[in-house]
């Protein structure tokens, strides 16, 4: 009796170490798979990377022809010969990467090929450039040849990116499937040992050593699992961050490549008034109205970037929508065209819209523009209004959406309309599918981000070859609308000053202040003039008139908000009219103008100017 159970003892013993040696030989092989995995998705990470840097080449020597071609300065060659130089060694890393990978491999080479045949195109163009034939050149770019090159390239990257991502993707399935068969495996083994180490009674001391030896193995294997758990999250993190940087550098890109362009106009136009503002004025001043277009249009930009990141300053009010498109309709047919047919359908009893009026008309203006271009054999354009309701179920499927009453404006074409990925887009800023120089890609953005400020909310439906619709929901104002303020007079004279007005002008920068003054001087105004809010009190302090404060908002020290709540404490009527180039906190909250606040966005015109000085003073 005692040798068999000494047997079964033993037995039980030889059958413990042997579930302790297959679970911390099957932890081991497990683990070492898992390593194999995490090696796999970081080759993943790495031909990720690679196609993004050969991408980076290729972007790199076609910004740098195109503003060669375009500003005919030497400087923006740089680039390009980067591109060109960088591209060779950037692809064959790239084939080295893939190669164990045949289909990867077979797109690889296919890229090659691709980018070869672009970086040629753009020499081609360039070629014709350097002998000063720029015509030659710009042909060959509008031939649209490079454009589809590059376009092939692009989905060839495309779709090796959505291959690595397939592939990272079932990696990561293989090794959770992994984890979890281990975690099982080692939670059955130790209840097995312990189960085991109970039962062989007789020789206690040493099955607890086998036992705690068994759980210091297991511990260790749980270890190796926690940190090949924590490196799978670190990788996907930084998948997620190649990502979002992939998606900062295409907004960047495009803010650089049309800034470029605009600063081409402006300094090569002044340049060139410079030169010829002794020799031939009349010539000067062409070069001066197309700096000064030039500027506008990058102020423009700014602008709709503003609007993109919901950060322009908006002045809402109660809105009648039908007066609003009823009073567009010269704006639209001097736009649209002839070849455009324009309907409208108004709804009666429409409600009145809590919107800033003027964003609304840029806003319709824009999706008309979009709607003309999608129609370039004409077609018909119809823009309604109508009140309707945005339900709970609604809300919960669409993010940013408030449940209640809108007031509804859409624009509907007839044109050639959007697919399903382009509508996901859509919204993108610098996304586009018109040509090379038909459009900037911030149109919609623009609009997105300006009704979302709102409060609104916006909606696309469109079907290839039938049309597109783009549906604003802006939300509606409980009280009656207010009545329209008619157009802004067109005048030779600008409005200037009265009874000596006196303005005091503050502003930290120098260039920046004398040209504000010199502008009010021009306008016939009085001016006294500070560079910070310290030196501006001092001088309301001492100075018995003032009659307008013009402030910068953002400054050292002090902002303008303050600066005027201080001001008016001595002087309560003092009329203060504020200026910047971009405010978050000091007179705009939520995205609104304070109420009853006079505001002049950076960069102006003096006529602007004028017009506003005058409207503030005379209130």
């Amino acid at each position: 009796m005692g040798d068999a159970r000494r047997d079964r003892g033993l037995i039980a013993l030889i059958i413990g170490f042997a579930i302790v040696a297959t679970a911390v030989l099957g932890a081991a092989l497990l683990f070492g798979a898992q390593r194999a995995a995490q090696e796999r998705v970081i080759q993943t990470l790495k031909v990720q990377d690679q196609l993004s840097s050969v991408l980076s080449r290729l972007q790199d020597a076609e910004t740098g022809q195109r503003g060669y071609l375009v500003t005919r300065d030497a400087i923006y060659l740089q680039p390009y010969f980067d591109g060109r130089r960088r591209i060779g060694a950037e692809l064959s890393a790239l084939r080295a990467l893939v190669a164990g990978h045949p289909a990867q491999a077979a797109a690889a080479a296919e890229l090659t090929k691709c980018a070869t045949a672009r970086i040629d195109r753009l020499t081609v163009g360039l070629d014709l450039a350097r002998r000063n034939r720029f015509d030659r050149a710009s042909e060959a770019v509008r031939a649209g040849i490079g454009k589809a090159l590059m376009d092939r390239c692009r989905a060839t990257l495309a779709a090796m990116k959505a291959e690595e991502n397939r592939l990272l993707a079932a990696r990561d399935e293989d090794l959770r499937n992994r984890s979890a068969w281990l975690t099982a495996w080692l939670i059955l083994s130790a209840l097995a040992v312990f189960a085991l180490a109970v039962y062989a009674t007789r020789d206690a001391r040493r099955r607890a050593r086998a036992a705690l030896d068994a759980g210091d193995a297991l511990l260790a294997a749980n270890k190796q699992l926690t940190e090949a758990i924590e490196n799978r999250t670190a990788a996907e993190a930084q998948v997620r961050q190649m990502q979002k940087m992939e998606s900062i550098g295409q907004l960047t890109g495009g803010v650089a490549h049309d800034f470029n362009n605009m600063l081409a106009i402006v300094i090569g136009s002044l340049d060139m008034a410079k030169r010829r503002f002794d020799s031939d004025r009349a010539k000067a001043l062409d070069c001066i109205d197309n700096a000064m277009e030039g500027a506008e249009r990058a102020a423009q930009l700014t602008a709709r970037l503003l609007a993109f990141s919901r950060q322009q300053p908006l002045a809402p009010r109660a809105v009648d929508a039908n007066k609003l498109v009823g009073g567009m309709s010269e704006l639209l047919r001097r736009t649209i065209g002839e070849n455009i047919r324009i309907e409208t359908v108004l709804a009666g009893g429409l409600w009145p819209a809590f919107i800033d009026g003027a964003q609304l008309e840029n806003a319709v203006l824009n999706l008309c523009v979009n709607g003309r271009d999608a129609m370039p054999d004409g077609g018909r354009l119809t823009i309604e209004t109508a009140n309707t309701h945005l339900d709970d179920a609604y809300a919960a499927t669409h993010d940013e959406v408030t449940p209640g009453q809108y007031v509804m404006v859409s624009v509907t074409d007839t044109g050639t309309g959007m697919p399903p990925h382009v509508i996901e887009r859509a919204f993108d800023p610098f996304y586009t599918t018109k040509g090379v120089g038909k459009g900037t890609g911030l149109g919609l953005s623009q609009v997105f981000g300006f009704v979302k400020q709102s409060g609104g909310h916006v909606k696309i439906y469109s079907e290839p070859d039938v049309g597109t619709t783009v549906k604003l929901y802006v939300p509606r104002h409980f009280g009656e609308a207010e009545a329209l303020a008619g157009g802004e007079a067109v005048a030779s004279d600008l409005p200037r000053a009265r009874d000596d007005e006196i303005i005091l002008v503050v502003e930290d920068e120098e260039n920046v202040r004398h040209m504000s003054v010199d502008a009010l001087r021009e306008l016939g105004y009085v001016v006294v003039q500070a560079s910070d809010a310290s030196q501006a009190l001092t001088v309301l302090e001492i100075q018995p008139r003032i009659d307008l404060l013009f402030t910068d908002i953002v400054m050292p020290d002090m902002n303008g908000r303050i600066l005027a709540d201080r001001a008016r404490e001595k002087r309560p009527d003092l009329k203060v009219l504020y200026t910047t180039g971009y405010t978050r906190n000091a007179i705009v909250h939520n995205g609104m103008l304070d109420h009853d606040v006079a505001f002049l966005a950076k960069p102006f015109t003096l006529r602007q100017l004028a017009l506003k000085v005058r409207e503030v003073l005379d209130a």
